[in-house]
């Protein structure tokens, strides 16, 4: 169930956007307000120690709570739903024709082989500012066409992106509803601050996914290959890289960029409280092996639902969920705002 809280209605004007919608998960769309009991839709991934995703269980399985109080689950389905997902890429001028290319790459890859039939599709790409290319579509040739028509310039308003994507996700006509943003880089054009997103993304239900690509920025006029001494990798999110030499440009004079160091609690700040994650990535030719990691999470979620007393508070009301097995580690969506 969507909520728009009073905190929201500056930054949504700011963007002059408008208009958002709710569904429930019982398939058909139909509101989620019943006489003054709201249904709270919860996407629930189960992990085991390994990280692997873990298929199999019941309703019987899980437990939510809502304000540290139990609550019965009234809606519960194990079975791969279709999704209405956003793409937000990064097109600001620090996107090289080899990033965007492995970029295209990855996401074409996503949307052709992954992603299942009924999924539904936006594209918006961002430098100084936000710019929906493509609109809902089922059409996967549609998306390639958008993505082939970026020409990245310009700063990176990453934060203004996603304040503009996710209304046009509210509206998607699946209920399960997720977003993924792609970007090598910090927010340097937003006239939104971090602190005014996040409400706009706790008053929807859209899994919000952040993928950070961690690579050096280097300008030349030929573009000659790049060399970095080895490293060991850090694909886990939480764990900062570690630093190494200097890149090692074969062949006269070249300017090597400042590196440009994805903020990764401010993609966490934008993820963690949906349900979704950030997954920081060496570099761009890391981007296939996580969009896949993405997709099949995608793919092997639980979907639960609890009635809850229509709250009119205008506070944030935390949910816990939780599985018999103490094993295994749940990630689901953190609370909602009730207005």
């Amino acid at each position: 169930m969507i909520r728009i809280s009073p905190r929201a209605v500056a930054p949504l004007a700011a963007l002059a956007v408008i208009g958002i919608a709710t569904s429930s998960p019982r398939g058909q769309g139909s509101p989620s307000f019943q006489g003054g009991v709201d249904l709270i839709n919860v996407t629930a991934t189960v992990t085991d120690g390994d990280g692997r995703f873990v298929p199999g269980l019941g309703q019987q399985d899980f437990v939510i709570f809502e304000d540290g109080q139990r609550q019965d689950v009234a809606y519960f389905s194990d079975e791969r739903v279709p999704v209405s997902l956003g793409i937000v890429l990064d097109a600001s001028g620090s996107m090289t024709d080899d990033k965007m290319s492995a970029a295209r790459s990855a996401i074409d890859r996503l949307i052709h082989d992954l992603l299942g039939e009924r999924d539904e599709l936006f594209f918006l790409e961002f430098g100084n500012r936000p710019n929906i290319v493509q609109k809902w579509t089922t059409s996967r040739p549609a998306i390639s066409r958008a993505m082939a028509r970026v020409e990245p310039a310009g700063g990176t308003a990453m934060y203004d992106a996603v304040a503009r994507a996710i209304p046009l996700a509210g509206v998607g006509r699946h209920p399960k509803k997720a977003l993924l943003v792609i970007s090598d880089g910090n927010d340097t054009n937003s006239r939104l601050t971090i602190g005014e997103l996040q409400p706009l993304i706790r008053n929807s239900e859209v899994l919000v996914y952040a993928l950070g690509v961690d690579s050096a920025t280097v300008t030349t006029r030929s573009r000659p290959r790049v060399r970095f001494p080895p490293r060991t990798p850090f694909p886990f999110p939480g764990r900062g890289p570690q630093r190494r030499s200097p890149p090692i440009i074969p062949g006269g004079t070249w300017n090597v960029g400042t590196r440009e160091r994805v903020d990764a609690e401010a993609l966490r700040q934008m993820t963690d409280d949906t349900g979704g994650r950030t997954e920081i990535i060496r570099g761009f030719r890391d981007l296939d092996g996580a969009t896949s990691r993405i997709a099949e999470e995608l793919s092997s979620q639980y979907s639960l639902g609890y009635e809850s007393a229509g709250h009119s508070d205008g506070q944030w009301h935390e949910i816990r969920v939780e599985v018999s097995d103490p094993r295994l580690r749940v990630r689901a969506r953190h609370g909602y705002i009730a207005s």
